[in-house]
């Protein structure tokens, strides 16, 4: 990341105390890595497009859902006992729509629906509490507004569940682009939210799907021989998820933070909106995919992967590293010209990862994500001292 190009504001910004994720929204979180199990579990399972395509769209349903509950726990105090108990319950929803996901466009279609149904009327249900707990009229009013396309959006999945073929599909897509659409469209005129709060939940999410990509190793080893391949598979799956890792904790989390916090209200609002509810998600679908990709490699380790967790496995860690180009641009301005060409390295290499034995296509993909960890490293030495160690300058 080229220095000149970052606001000096950005490279050695201070950091203020403030609000910070508690132990009960993480505890809800818990909930939300199972659903992500639960998609990756059900494509992997027997991958093809229609699966891949409907895992996807499960994961943005599930996606909404949660990041609803960020702006809330954003807003609330999530350690008053009323909203305990109130998170508790959503918990206990989001759970039983979990369970679905595998059938959720088969014979779980309506449980799925339902349960997320009461997913999004408990939000909504906690947000006005909160509004009126807290004698804020102007928050009310946009928790209304909220609902007006919140609830029709669940509605049309619970129809959904109903229905079977293109009628199901077309409510799905309805559903998807009511939700999504509503705070393009309408704006988010009126919200407010806490910087340091919002974006180290989405961070503490960002590690969640890291982590979900170790359990499909652990599960995906535990059902196999534990020979060298599969070690040095299970291995190399972990440099992946750790250059993965450092790719967002290095630079991009420490800067996308800084520019929340200096941001008027209003841009901030538009910030947590585009850069957080909007760009985190193919990051959240790229770490997943991956996972969808690491898995297959290890049940056909010395075979050659099959078009869809091929895509997966190259595409996942190429649509992660467009996804933090795009969140630079809309913070700073420009693009992450090496991690665009790493991306399209890698979704050129999805035909050789079907021609070759799979453990060896993992090998390649490693080779690029840890290269250009390590390109970055290098060429940005001197730029992400003064961002991560502001004090020192």
């Amino acid at each position: 990341m080229d220095a000149a190009a970052i606001p000096q504001e950005l490279l050695e910004g201070s950091v203020e105390e403030e609000k910070r994720v508690t132990a009960l929204e993480l505890f809800f979180d818990l909930v939300f890595v199972f659903s992500i199990t639960q998609v990756t579990g059900f494509v992997s399972a027997d991958p093809s497009w229609v699966r891949l395509a409907e895992g996807l769209a499960i994961l943005a349903v599930l996606w909404f859902g949660w990041s609803g509950y960020a702006w809330l726990g954003n807003t609330a105090d999530a350690e008053e006992e009323h909203l305990r108990v109130m998170l508790i319950g959503a918990m206990g929803a989001m759970l039983v729509t979990s369970l679905a996901v595998p059938h959720a466009f088969g014979r779980y279609g309506l449980i799925f629906g339902l349960g997320y149904f009461a997913v999004r009327s408990l939000h909504l249900a906690t947000y006005t509490y909160v509004a009126r707990a807290q004698n804020d009229a102007q928050l009310g009013s946009v928790v209304a507004r909220l609902g007006t396309t919140m609830m029709p959006a669940a509605a049309l999945l619970v129809l959904a569940g109903a229905l079977d073929g293109p009628a199901r599909t077309a409510c799905w897509a309805a559903a998807l682009a009511v939700d999504y659409g509503d705070i393009l469209v309408r704006g988010i005129d009126g919200w407010r939210i806490i910087p340091g709060h919002f974006a180290e939940r989405h961070g503490l999410v960002i590690i969640i799907a890291l982590g979900e990509s170790l359990v499909s190793l652990g599960v995906g080893a535990d059902r196999l021989e534990l020979t060298a391949g599969v070690i040095a598979a299970a291995l190399l799956g972990l440099l992946v998820a750790a250059a993965l890792w450092w790719a967002y904790f290095d630079v991009v989390a420490i800067v996308g933070e800084r520019r929340l916090r200096l941001a008027d209200a209003t841009k901030q609002a538009l910030i947590a909106r585009d850069s957080y509810t909007y760009l985190h998600l193919p990051m959240m679908a790229g770490i997943i995919l991956f996972a969808i990709g690491v898995k297959r490699t290890l049940i056909e380790l010395h075979a050659h992967l099959q078009a869809v967790p091929a895509s997966a496995l190259c595409g996942g860690i190429a649509l992660y590293l467009i996804a933090l180009s795009a969140f630079k641009r809309r913070n700073i301005g420009t693009f992450n010209t090496q991690r665009l060409l790493a991306a399209a390295l890698l979704v050129a290499m999805i035909p050789l990862a079907t021609a070759v034995p799979a453990l060896l296509a993992l090998g390649i993909v490693t080779a690029v994500a840890c290269g250009l960890i390590a390109f970055e490293v290098r060429r940005y030495a001197e730029t992400r001292q003064r961002i991560r160690h502001p004090q020192a300058n």
